[in-house]
């Protein structure tokens, strides 16, 4: 808690919420930072107005739900990253190809994981990396989440940025190649966005059965081919889904392939 006699409209508005940990009143939080009450009462009411804060009646005040949602977004990306850990071990091992976690942040992803096959050579990629979404696996793999009309919402607000002599800039030709996506389960990227480099890449998602980022496989165009590309695509896909499952994601949204198919 700040000095009482330096302390600033924030270090009020601090000082009452991390009370709220442990005090419920407007008398209590009173006392506990040396704050006047109507100081305290008005603190509480923009806190309450933000979601930092919930009232419970009778001048008693909780913590709102909006602390919860700043945390789990300082946190997820490091929390998920270590869930993901033993899924990608897993995945690095079935396919010999090196495997990334990338979460979805806005129009974008970034790489929140990262396991380099045992070979030769290193890939570009690291963790912290973004990602465009039109023209990567995990990228487009989210993208065939969405319907055609969010997908065209997103393009236009980003654009189709040229990455490779590969990669799509017409939007209908991607739309098409989303309906493949959604069929296969899994989505390609074919040298579109780094020349040399193909992935294949299916998305994760969480307990709520929305996508919030996915997984994929990559390799050096050299060391590919049809058969490869198919036969791990459906491996990402699998430990896509088996995470998502472990994330609480409901069984019939954890996957694009349509059931039965």
């Amino acid at each position: 808690m700040a000095s009482n006699g330096h302390r600033t409209a924030a270090d009020k508005t601090l000082d009452v919420l991390e009370a709220l940990s442990a005090h419920r009143t407007v008398a209590a939080i009173s006392e506990a930072t040396s704050l006047p009450k109507p100081t305290v009462h008005r603190i509480l009411q923009t806190l309450v107005e933000r979601g930092f804060a919930r009232s419970l009646g009778r001048g008693s005040y909780a913590g709102g739900p909006r602390i919860l949602t700043l945390v789990g977004s300082h946190q997820r990306e490091g929390d998920l990253a270590d869930q993901a850990r033993p899924v990608l071990e897993a995945l690095r091992e079935e396919t010999d190809w090196t495997v990334h976690f990338a979460l979805l942040s806005g129009d974008e992803a970034v790489y929140a994981a990262k396991l380099e096959a045992d070979k030769p050579y290193r890939l570009a990629s690291r963790v912290g990396m973004s990602l465009a979404l039109h023209s990567t696996s995990v990228g487009k793999s989210v993208l065939a989440t969405l319907p055609d009309d969010s997908v065209l919402a997103l393009l236009k607000r980003t654009g189709m940025p040229v990455h490779t002599e590969h990669t799509r800039t017409d939007p209908e030709q991607l739309l098409a190649e989303l309906s493949s996506v959604r069929e296969r389960g899994y989505a390609e990227d074919r040298e579109e966005n780094e020349t040399g480099v193909v992935a294949v890449g299916a998305p994760v998602f969480d307990h709520s059965g929305l996508a919030l980022g996915g997984m994929s496989a990559v390799t050096l165009s050299n060391f590919a081919d049809e058969s490869s590309l198919t036969r791990h695509g459906k491996a990402v896909a699998a430990a896509a889904e088996r995470f998502s499952l472990t994330l609480g994601a409901p069984a019939h949204r954890c996957t694009l392939t349509p059931r039965g198919a």
